[in-house]
């Protein structure tokens, strides 16, 4: 049976412009509650707290305001919902927040609402690591079901650019009791990913949109959806099979009552169990199936001198060399091993993650036998990490699996024990049942298990290639596990090794090896790849094969970046820096720019227009060009130089909207476009933006507002432009249309980032 929640809240409070909803739980709380109790009438099961915003970034009183937040939905006389809504920050690396500081913020949330709540509710997240801060906190600090819910576009991608499979795997890993969509659009426009949902997950769902898209009437915000039309709309989505059904922005106790006298005939449905083995970044997910998979092993300081010195000199910027020269090659994880015994392996490792998740966007297989390490990488990472591993031994999987069971992963089990690696394969399936089975224990599924076999060289044992391929082959299509092995090490000790490594690999693929830990680079290794995907069938017209013999190929060594356009593109600030100054001592600064810097930038930014990267490569690659352009700044100084005048931008968020991470990211890029932005800020006074137009002689002044009560402060601030200047204004943010951003008088509108410098560039005539 479908259960039903509330609907709007900050809409239905008709709250000024400034206004913010939360203090109204102390203030003026006869106000909230009527709206609570509004829902309840109309039939909600679940009455969700007036504390969407309340975070200690923005109050000084959080506890206070959500203890009275919770105690008003519980006047209701309904189940209870915490709401927990992001912070409005950007996390690191992309923004300031710091992933604990984010984990911390929401968990003292959690903590002041917990008692009197019935379920945690984590909504509107359009980041997954924002939201993997939020899920640690709830499951940290309370017993309650939690359930999360994101903003996705009509593209099926959230602001920092997982997609569903990726935000599904990540989530379920996490432990996440119910998985969901609200925000953003309407009923009509969230059908289509509320059955990419369910073909992505098994857990329950949940779906609460807007009540369409918002307009300007007789300047007041409206939705353009009825109640009626609403609940047919939900009723279609009550059809694909889902468990909790809501509303949000523009939604009222009509929406709602509608909705549920329509769906609530309809039963409910839990998505089908998947068996999927499913890595994740934040953007990219790899399926470890029928189709191998190629994991880099480059990053691992066996056997490899200039790595370890490396790690030694906390030499970062050659791991991430080494990240990109594999990704080029066509890896789909990375292995990472950092384990030296005279350096902080836990710290390094956390470092590692974290400096490749800056500038790659392939899922990460953390390597390491110190759990602790392991941890601290864990629950960094931004996604569902492979684990490299557990093994049968008794000490193993107490220290492992519960790490695995916490924050989410797929972990490699190695077929070894107490008595060591067995010789034969029957004793190392032995021990792969042992572990299959003790996972169990521990609630973590087979679908999330991959398990090596162990290749051993056979410079010691002729038999011990025919036992691996044995035992593989068992375990993959007997047991039904995933399977993974190293495969270099069949070679030690032989000359010409790849020829050994070369043969292996494809004897283990065709026994159902699931994912080879090799070497991309290795132009051997990955023909007997590509040719084997071909022979199976694995690969549509041979389209990635013939790809792979017609690519240029270069098998050196991740070698360092070596032009100003690849390292802006990459994201590498410092061999940025070193190219910029480099092409200064024979090139001028304006040709550095024009020839290197945009052109860089504009491939980056058609990457990003056309979801071929997503948001953090974005930023890495912004700050890449100011590094640059940081490196011509002083060149210019130390010669006497002076730059050209560039064309000024206003920038704000307005009157009573204290968001700003849409606005911060515009600035960035109009800023690395080589455009003088003038930042006012948030939470800006119309009168303040004129003043900043008038004085700069601005001729494009930028406006954000991600809160429909604030879009009336965007109107007012565009007549008032208007009516002093010859300024143009630009609008943008998550609660507007273009539709919408004309009826309020604003001159353009753009949907993200890269259209606003796209119309920066042709307002100021720089387009060629």
């Amino acid at each position: 049976m479908i259960r039903f929640f509330d609907g709007g809240m900050g809409s239905m409070l008709k709250l000024a412009a400034g206004e913010l909803p939360e203090k109204l739980n102390i203030t003026d709380p006869e106000r909230v509650l009527a709206v609570h109790m509004g829902y309840a009438a109309a039939g909600a099961e679940y009455i969700t707290s007036n504390t969407f915003g309340a975070n200690s970034l923005k109050y000084d009183n959080v506890a206070e305001l959500v203890k009275a937040g919770v105690s008003l939905a519980k006047r209701a006389g309904k189940k209870v919902a915490l709401d927990i809504g992001p912070t409005g920050k950007l996390l690191k690396p992309m923004g300031d927040l710091d992933f604990e500081k984010a984990v911390k913020l929401f968990s003292e949330v959690v903590i002041a609402g917990k008692d009197d709540a019935d379920v945690v509710i984590i909504e509107t997240m359009s980041d997954t690591y924002e939201l993997k801060a939020a899920v640690l906190a709830a499951k940290e600090n309370c017993d309650l079901p939690v359930i999360a819910s994101m903003i996705f576009d009509e593209k099926g991608r959230l602001l920092t650019g997982a997609d569903v499979r990726s935000a599904c795997a990540m989530l379920e890993g996490l432990g996440a009791d119910v998985i969901g969509i609200n925000c953003g659009l309407g009923p009509k426009q969230m059908i289509p990913l509320v059955k990419e949902l369910r073909d992505n997950t098994s857990l329950p769902i949940i779906v609460m949109p807007n009540a369409g898209l918002p307009e300007s009437v007789n300047g007041e915000t409206v939705y353009n959806v009825s109640p009626d039309e609403f609940a047919q709309d939900m009723l279609e989505i009550a059809k694909i099979g889902v468990s909790y059904l809501g509303g949000c922005c523009g939604t009222t106790p009509k929406h709602i009552s509608r909705m549920i006298q329509l769906c609530s005939g309809v039963e409910g449905s839990v998505p089908e169990k998947k068996n999927d083995t499913v890595v994740t970044s934040y953007s990219t997910s790899v399926t470890i199936g029928k189709k191998p998979v190629i994991i880099g092993e480059r990053i691992n300081p066996t056997g490899k001198k200039l790595l370890k010195e490396a790690l030694r000199n906390d030499d970062l910027d050659y791991i991430i060399k080494e990240g990109l020269a594999q990704q080029e090659k066509g890896a789909h994880i990375l292995d990472v091993n950092v384990g030296l015994p005279e350096i902080d392996e836990t710290r390094m490792l956390s470092r590692a993650v974290y400096d490749l998740q800056s500038v790659l966007a392939l899922p990460l297989q953390l390597d390491s036998s110190d759990p602790s390490a392991l941890e601290k990488a864990m629950r960094i990472y931004n996604g569902k990490p492979m684990v490299n591993s557990v093994n049968g031994k008794k000490s193993s999987m107490e220290a492992v699996f519960p790490l695995v069971k916490k924050y989410g992963g797929v972990v490699v089990c190695l077929c070894l024990d107490e008595s060591g690696i067995p010789p034969t394969a029957q004793g190392r399936i032995a021990i792969a049942e042992k572990i299959i089975k003790t996972a169990q224990e521990y609630g973590i599924d087979k679908k999330d298990l991959v398990v090596d076999a162990l290749t051993m060289t056979i410079s010691t044992d002729k038999n011990n290639a025919v036992e691996t391929l044995n035992a593989v082959n068992y375990i993959r299509n007997t047991l039904g596990i995933a399977t993974v092995l190293g495969v270099s090490n069949i070679s030690f000790g032989l000359p010409k090794r790849e020829a050994i490594n070369t043969a292996f690999f494809t004897l283990a693929l065709e026994n159902g090896l699931s994912a080879g830990i090799i070497n991309p680079l290795s132009e051997a290794m990955m023909n007997a790849y590509y040719s084997f995907n071909a022979l199976l069938g694995f690969d549509d017209n041979c389209k990635e094969y013939i790809e792979s013999v017609t690519a240029v190929q270069n098998t050196a060594p991740a070698a360092a970046v070596t032009d100003l356009k690849t390292a802006i593109i990459k994201g590498m600030k410092d061999d940025a820096r070193i190219c910029a100054t480099a092409l200064l001592k024979d090139n001028a600064a304006l040709d550095v720019i024009n020839d290197n810097i945009i052109p860089a930038l504009d491939v980056v930014g058609d990457g990003f227009e056309n979801n071929k990267i997503f948001l953090p490569q974005l930023l890495m690659s912004a700050d890449a060009a100011k590094e640059a352009f940081d490196a011509i700044k002083e060149h210019l100084a130390v010669t006497g130089q002076k730059t050209e005048s560039s064309d000024t931008i206003v920038i704000a968020t307005v009157e009573g909207d204290i968001h700003d991470i849409g606005k911060n990211i515009v600035k960035v890029l109009l800023s690395n476009y080589g455009f003088n932005v003038i930042d006012l800020g948030k939470d800006v006074k119309c009168e303040k933006v004129l003043e900043a137009a008038v004085e700069n002689e601005c001729r494009l002044v930028a406006l954000s507002a991600l809160m429909t009560t604030t879009v009336v402060n965007m109107e007012k601030t565009i007549k008032l432009i208007h009516q002093n200047t010859d300024a143009k204004v630009l609008v943008g943010g998550a609660v507007l249309t273009k539709s919408y951003a004309k009826m309020i008088g604003a001159d353009y509108y753009a949907k993200d980032a890269m259209e606003s410098v796209r119309i920066a560039k042709e307002f100021f005539g720089g387009e060629d």
